[in-house]
């Protein structure tokens, strides 16, 4: 009896699910009017008019960015714009909620800048997904892009453009708006490493021996020669934390070195080598800077009397601890709580605020959705076809997750506290701008991914016509 060999299944195009995007993104919009909602009701016993007005706003703008995906990217992963706007939503009621609790008026509490940079931000992430066909184009630029983000970290150098405040020097003015350089730098050292480390992860994966113990191997030891890439991204980052006194970006930008370059190598002698040189710089400056001895003396002894009624001390950061105590597993609902008394509570304690008013829940939820969206990040890395693509999802992927270890990190005094400020919640337009600009890579890169080759598509549109 002769039996035909079964055909192997024909490889269906992936489905495109806007549809699926569209009930999360309404969904997000929801959460956003009911938090402001909520706020009010226990501020005042009223829902706020502003509501109304700032969430038909922010739905606006977001079903405006799920339209232009439809037609610019229709094979985007679905799930990263719902969590970007979950984000940005939730961010933009905590910091409405804290100025109408700070100023006592809950129907003329400000948050209209912060919707202008959510408008410039989701304009850019549409900009960048029209105009960006192929991410690969970015690999060109290798050393134009380095050359890039040393301006930028070196703009609030320049005497009379830079302004230093809080012991930093990391922001510059123009005209009545300030901005942070270095969140839009992080994106361009990204797409630098991306394609330096595609060109040389060859001759950085070589050893010249291995250290064993017994008949263990426990590291292997790069080239003498091959050190040069380490050597340059540790002095770049030691010289940010000299010269800005920037903790936080230069342990950020550090640690995606780091990461990225065992991503390129698979070789961990890398990222034992590197923390060893930053951790043995870091102590020397301690010793060396006062700012950094004052934030480490904040770290070692936050409670101490003396050091808490200090000018600059860590009554903040103690603050910020009770209030998230205070919270509890359930919080005090959203505007209950008194977080607005701490100083920068809508920027670098925004963590803090949510989490006197979610509680643990709710900030575990806020962190399972910034963590759902570094995996669709490291998702779109293992799909892409292009090594340079890969890098630069993963790299993009380790600043979102870095950002917010180092925020918490500095929270709940696992590290000295940094002043780095949350992706999508906190309140500032540079760093709200620099997110939707990853998420406008992201959403590019997935799309270019998920989206089937050209004869899958004649075949499909060939079947509907027979079909019809």
């Amino acid at each position: 009896m002769i039996t035909s060999k079964p055909e192997a299944p024909t490889a269906l195009p992936p489905v495109k699910r806007r549809n699926a995007e569209l009930v999360l993104v309404l969904l997000t919009i929801v959460i956003m009017m009911s938090a402001m909602a909520m706020a009010g009701l226990n501020l005042n016993n009223q829902v706020p008019g502003a509501m109304w007005g700032y969430g038909l706003i922010f739905g606006a703008l977001a079903l405006a960015t799920h339209m232009a995906l439809r037609f610019i990217a229709p094979y985007a992963d679905p799930l990263i714009l719902p969590c970007a706007l979950f984000l940005n939503g939730i961010g933009v009621a905590m910091i409405w909620r804290l100025d109408a609790a700070d100023s006592g008026d809950i129907e003329h509490a400000g948050i209209g800048m912060q919707l202008v940079w959510t408008a410039v931000g989701m304009v850019f992430c549409i900009a960048l997904l029209f105009f960006l066909k192929e991410p690969r184009i970015l690999q060109r630029y290798t050393y134009l892009s380095a050359l890039t983000a040393l301006v930028l970290i070196a703009l609030p150098m320049i005497p009379g453009l830079g302004i230093s405040e809080f012991g930093a020097r990391r922001w510059i003015g123009i005209g009545p708006f300030t901005m942070q350089p270095s969140e839009f730098a992080k994106i361009a050292l990204v797409i630098f490493l991306s394609s330096y480390l595609v060109t040389k992860r060859q001759v950085l994966s070589l050893a010249a021996k291995s250290i064993k113990v017994g008949r263990f191997k426990i590291l292997d030891l790069p080239r003498a020669r091959d050190f040069m890439p380490m050597v340059v991204g540790w002095v770049a980052a030691i010289g940010l934390l000299v010269i800005t006194k920037d903790l936080g970006t230069s342990l950020l930008l550090f640690g995606t070195f780091l990461a990225m370059l065992y991503v390129a190598t698979q070789r961990s002698s890398w990222v034992f080598i590197g923390l060893t040189m930053f951790i043995g710089a870091a102590t020397a400056a301690m010793y060396i800077f006062w700012h950094f001895r004052q934030r480490v003396d904040i770290w070692f002894h936050a409670f101490d009397q003396e050091v808490y009624d200090r000018v600059g001390g860590s009554m903040q950061i103690v603050q910020g601890i009770v209030g998230m105590a205070y919270g509890g597993l359930f919080g005090t609902g959203f505007g209950g709580g008194q977080a607005h008394n701490i100083f920068a509570a809508d920027s670098d304690f925004i963590f803090a605020s949510l989490a006197e008013d979610l509680g643990l829940t709710g900030l575990l939820t806020i962190l399972i959705v910034i963590f759902l969206l570094v995996q669709r990040g490291m998702r779109i890395a293992l799909a892409s076809r292009e090594l340079f693509v890969k890098m630069l999802a993963s790299g993009i992927s380790f600043v979102m997750c870095f950002q917010v270890f180092v925020v918490l990190g500095g929270l709940t005094r696992i590290i000295p506290l940094t002043g780095m400020t949350t992706p999508f919640l906190a309140a500032g337009g540079s760093a709200l701008m620099a997110s939707w600009l990853m998420v406008g890579l992201l959403l590019r890169m997935s799309d270019n991914a998920r989206k089937p080759a050209p004869q899958a598509i004649q075949d499909e549109g060939a079947t509907q016509v027979i079909q019809r």
